[in-house]
């Protein structure tokens, strides 16, 4: 496969795409090639949405789970009252 060069990427640039790669687990190459892809229009059908939330990644506190997972105690188990 062919590589390519991009040279004078603004910070800002290499700072967004550096974050999409480490939110996302993978390395800045795959991140760039997908991007590409993207803008190309050659990801029809790909019903990957995973960037769409990239923003929502890694955003809870402590607290805040600790909070929704009180919240969400009383859905883990079985109330035999609710099925009469």
């Amino acid at each position: 496969m062919k590589s390519i060069t991009v040279h004078g990427i603004d910070k800002e640039t290499e700072k967004l795409i550096n974050e999409r790669a480490k939110s996302a687990g993978t390395s800045v190459n795959k991140i760039v090639k997908e991007l590409l892809a993207k803008a190309l229009g050659l990801d029809k059908g790909k019903n990957d949405h995973r960037d769409e939330f990239f923003d929502l990644f890694g955003v809870w506190t402590e607290g805040d789970e600790e909070q929704f997972l009180e919240a969400v105690k009383d859905l883990e188990g079985v109330h035999p009252e609710d099925w009469k």
